[in-house]
């Protein structure tokens, strides 16, 4: 019954939760005007509440306090959850009124510094190739930039929320198949997994509500978290694969934009899932290409467990060609005038 509870009932207990909690916040976020309002940059049409992350967060970090509290979950989850309690904080502050760039990197930082000294001692990111220090400084940089990434991601309808179903399912899935889930790991990313498909009811194409940073934000950071986990159990290529068309295509687009010397920390509208939506603006029609590899990359990370090397050539060569279709979607007809 035990097992049935941890792998069953608590993440429907996480997702209907979500669900119900995302239509109050809709309707609290409406009476309160919290809107974010379309610009030249945006996806949108139209006016759309913007902080659903007051309504996903909380409940997932409520199970995986639960779970802590239950002892079934890794050393530092206690530590994990409180951090990414604060983080919320200062990322729905930023929703509210906005904070310079430099204020956001520094609690990203911060939070990810406390993050690594979190881990037990002798979990090693990179397996040992990195003096101790080093290691945890080169994670806590990682996770930086995954936090970062997370967020500049999030730009259409539903894309976020069917990362954050695809990275807890697979990493749940590959810990089972590795025999590395005694800690229950997987019961924290299937939590995650559950809180996102409840609010996706709500974000899925037309969207009627955004996660905003306070969603994005604390999401990334828990992702984050959870991959770096499976890195020092030695799962570090199917962490890798995971969240590779996240990676791939959020570091690529930052660097042609430094290549043409853009101020990188600005919006924009350059990702290839944002010009994929150039021609016609069919959110759901991207969605479903960015879905599809990350359909194609949860297979390959779980094969990863037993042919790690060619599962990871195979990965690189998905995402690419995902990019390729989504370069081929902007090319294909005139944006609309």
């Amino acid at each position: 019954m035990e097992s049935f509870w941890g792998w069953i009932l608590a993440p429907l207990a996480v997702l209907l939760s979500t669900a119900w909690l995302s239509g109050v916040t809709l309707a609290w976020l409406r009476r309160r005007d919290i809107l974010d309002h379309p610009v030249e940059r945006s996806s949108h049409q139209i006016p759309i509440p913007r902080g659903g992350g007051l309504a996903l967060i909380p409940v997932v970090l409520l199970a995986w306090l639960l779970l802590a509290i239950a002892d079934e979950s890794p050393q530092g989850t206690n530590a994990i959850v409180a951090i990414t309690a604060v983080l919320a904080i200062v990322s729905w502050r930023d929703d509210l009124k906005g904070l310079a760039v430099g204020w956001r990197l520094a609690a990203h930082l911060v939070a990810a510094t406390l993050g690594v000294l979190a881990m037990p001692p002798a979990a090693l990111v990179f397996q040992g190739l990195l003096p101790p220090l080093l290691d945890r400084a080169g994670a806590a940089l990682l996770w930086v930039w995954f936090v970062n990434l997370y967020n500049f991601m999030d730009g259409i309808d539903g894309i976020t929320c069917g990362e954050t179903i695809f990275l807890g399912l697979g990493v749940a899935l590959v810990l089972v198949f590795a025999g590395a889930g005694d800690d229950h790991l997987p019961m924290l990313a299937l939590a995650a997994a559950a809180g996102a498909a409840g609010f996706l009811r709500f974000n899925w194409p037309p969207a009627k509500i955004f996660l905003g940073d306070v969603g994005s934000v604390p999401l990334g950071y828990m992702m984050g978290w959870l991959l770096l986990t499976m890195a020092t159990k030695g799962l570090w290529i199917p962490a890798l694969i995971l969240p590779l068309y996240y990676l791939a295509d959020a570091t690529l687009t930052l660097l042609i934009r430094a290549w043409r010397g853009e101020r990188v920390w600005e919006a924009h509208r350059q990702h290839f899932y944002q010009r994929a939506l150039l021609p016609d603006g069919d959110h759901g029609a991207v969605l479903f290409l960015v879905l599809g590899g990350n359909l194609a990359l949860l297979a390959l990370a779980a094969l990863a467990v037993w042919w790690p090397w060619p599962a990871l050539a195979l990965a690189f060569l998905a995402t690419m060609a995902l990019l390729a279709q989504l370069a081929r979607r902007a090319r294909s007809r005139t944006a609309p005038q």
